[in-house]
């Protein structure tokens, strides 16, 4: 493997073990001798340091962390960073796992079985541009995914922060008043993201965009809906 040394690249490691860390830490110096790695042990503290800086090349997620369910965190991401680069380094190796990340948006998936020239490689070839998935991952041999359900992530991928923050309510049985209050805006403005909402997801009702969210929770695919983030501009 051939690793890179003049460049002074920046990294960001969301994980929650320390040991973890540590690992992709030694992965990230193998493979970029020169970087500037940061780590956060929760996505909270990633969005504080990703706030502060935007200046990362790319960031290592794990997807099972306290607070957040199934594809929370990288939807979170890519939702609010849409130019950070997010790789997902996850324990959850099946096929319908990986075809997921990837339909959020992601830029590859590592397993965190990996060893670390493995994990370094990988880095480096996401670095340069490729979509990082394991051997074993025959892509395309049999999408674990149907279209309707990767038309809908991908659907539900191009809602703003705000927007996700009304489906949220919206899935919680909020009327667009007590949306409103708690959002701190207009009722028009929260008619107006609805609107959007269902144009986005292609549906014609609030009842239909709550039971496509239901049938993503029940793969394994939320949105993030129980996430304490920062609040997003109306």
């Amino acid at each position: 493997m051939s690793m890179e040394t003049g460049s002074a690249s920046k990294f960001l490691i969301i994980d929650d073990h320390p040991l973890f860390r540590e690992a992709l830490h030694s992965a990230v110096e193998l493979a970029y001798p020169n970087s500037d790695t940061l780590d956060a042990a929760s996505l909270d503290e990633a969005n504080q340091i990703l706030q502060d800086d935007a200046g990362f090349d790319l960031a290592l997620l794990d997807l099972s962390m306290p607070g957040v369910k199934g594809m929370d965190g990288l939807l979170h991401l890519r939702t609010h960073y849409p130019r950070l680069p997010v790789v997902v380094v996850s324990g959850a190796e099946d096929p319908p796992i990986i075809a997921q990340v990837l339909a959020y948006g992601a830029a590859g998936f590592i397993p965190k079985s990996s060893k670390k020239t493995t994990l370094a490689d990988a880095i480096q070839q996401v670095m340069n541009g490729a979509v990082y998935v394991p051997e074993t991952y025959a892509d395309g041999a049999e999408d674990p995914l149907d279209d309707d359900t990767r038309k809908m992530i991908e659907r539900l991928s191009s809602l703003t922060p705000q927007q996700i923050r009304v489906l949220q309510m919206i899935c919680n049985g909020l009327l667009n008043k007590q949306i409103a209050y708690e959002l701190s805006v207009g009722e028009t403005t929260v008619k107006a993201h609805v609107s959007e909402i269902l144009r986005k997801l292609s549906v014609s009702s609030r009842t239909q965009a709550v039971i496509e969210v239901n049938r993503l929770e029940a793969l394994g695919t939320a949105s993030p809906f129980e996430l304490s983030t920062a609040a997003a501009p109306a």
